[in-house]
């Protein structure tokens, strides 16, 4: 009985473990193998205005791929908005580009889910077709020179320290 209960301890405590593991992991930002040129994009955002890559040269960029009927953007978007009121000063830019929806469906999401960073609309889907894209959401990471050093596929805890920390010393 002793020798029982110990066992399903044990198991326990090793399924806490891996799932301790297995958050952590997934809060990195994993480097892709060989650096490449940003892609430059002008899309439109929801506030009217004009967006280009290339006007954040100098500062670290995030680019997040992303649809209002994908529940793991879904979970991930107010994390990002947590990360973005922490980061929005210091040399670091938030782009969340919405894939092949419209302004309607978009506006209806953010009455939900609020969101203060620029929110682009990819309608056709042409900037999404320059990144390799695997599903949704997908993140890249835009060093200040212009070059995706970093790729983060599914959803993160994006105001997570381990991972704010490590987007700060990219600047």
């Amino acid at each position: 009985m002793i020798r029982t209960i110990a066992t399903i301890f044990l198991l326990v405590l090793f399924a806490a473990q891996a799932q301790a593991t297995e958050k952590k992991l997934k809060q990195t930002l994993p480097r892709v193998a060989k650096p490449y040129k940003a892609l430059d994009f002008r899309l439109k955002g929801t506030d009217g205005k004009i967006y280009t890559l290339s006007q954040y040269r100098g500062k670290v960029v995030i680019i997040n791929f992303w649809a209002t009927w994908c529940p793991p953007c879904r979970y991930e978007m107010p994390s990002m908005e947590r990360a973005w009121k922490k980061i929005k000063n210091k040399g670091v830019v938030m782009l969340a580009i919405n894939v092949g929806e419209d302004e309607d469906k978009i506006f209806d999401f953010t009455g939900t889910y609020p969101m203060s960073f620029p929110i682009l609309m990819d309608i056709k889907g042409t900037v999404i077709a320059k990144y390799p894209v695997i599903g949704l959401p997908t993140t890249y990471i835009v060093s200040p020179n212009g070059m995706v050093t970093h790729r983060a596929v599914g959803s993160r805890e994006w105001d997570d320290p381990v991972l704010l920390k490590q987007i700060l010393a990219m600047r």
